[in-house]
């Protein structure tokens, strides 16, 4: 692909995350400088509070580079590493991206993409946004979108060669759920195919879940800086595993 980030809109994940980053950031600052004019702060005291300003406000900008290039460009390095997949289904797909940029890396694949369309996890989320993304996008054609939960997938089994998703497991609240969105995603797998998870909490019980049921290639690495929410405390992972061939 040419460009990292696919034409259309794609939101802020949790949108008021980066907000209460910067709103902390401003504020500390403020202090700083009612410290040195108004109050009796030592030197030392208004150090202290400026860099955890400057903190705060660094934070903030890593999340808004996660959001709006970073994922974009770590997405683009992982589906250049995969073989062509007739048939791919991304599940928390909010308002498409990765579904998008699917459909343009393998240009015969069709892609399907299911979500629950919830604005706390991705700001202005909704199907109809999918679908105008995968239409400037030029591949409409080739995308469907449906409301689906993904611990309950309405696809047959095999039914995908890829399957992939975006820092969208780890917002089910339990679990127990969590394993089955992996069970899930493990079942509409067809033998031979590749599953591909980008997260930023849990993983390591969905390696577990995956052992479990027999994955073959399963890989976990770093996703590095680009996808820091906010610092290396909230860094991202990737996880890969590949489905045993019959």
């Amino acid at each position: 692909m040419s460009r990292a980030r696919p034409a259309g809109s794609y939101g802020i994940d949790a949108p008021w995350v980066p907000w209460l980053w910067l709103g902390l950031g401003v504020l500390y600052l403020a202090l700083t400088v009612c410290g040195i004019v108004w109050w009796d702060v030592t030197a030392w005291g208004n150090t202290i509070v400026a860099v955890i300003g400057v903190l705060f406000l660094c934070g903030a900008a890593l999340y808004w580079h996660a959001t709006l290039r970073g994922k974009f460009l770590v997405w683009r390095g992982l589906l250049d590493e995969l073989p062509a997949p007739p048939r791919a289904l991304d599940m928390g797909c909010g308002r498409g991206a990765v579904a998008i940029m699917t459909a343009l890396r393998f240009p015969s694949a069709h892609v399907e993409g299911v979500d629950l369309w919830r604005s706390i996890d991705q700001s202005g989320n909704g199907e109809q946004a999918a679908i105008a993304n995968a239409e400037v996008s030029g591949v409409a054609d080739r995308i469907s979108f449906a409301t689906a939960d993904m611990t309950a997938l309405p696809s047959p089994d095999a039914a995908y060669d890829l399957v992939t998703a975006s820092l969208s497991i780890h917002n089910i609240p339990t679990a127990d759920g969590r394993a089955q969105a992996i069970t899930e995603a493990w079942r509409v797998l067809a033998p031979g195919g590749r599953l591909v998870i980008v997260d930023i909490s849990k993983v390591g019980e969905y390696i577990v879940t995956l052992r479990g049921l027999g994955a073959e290639a399963l890989q976990v690495r770093p996703a590095g800086w680009r996808m820091w929410w906010s610092g290396p405390w909230m860094a991202t992972r990737i996880l890969t595993a590949v489905k045993a061939p019959v």
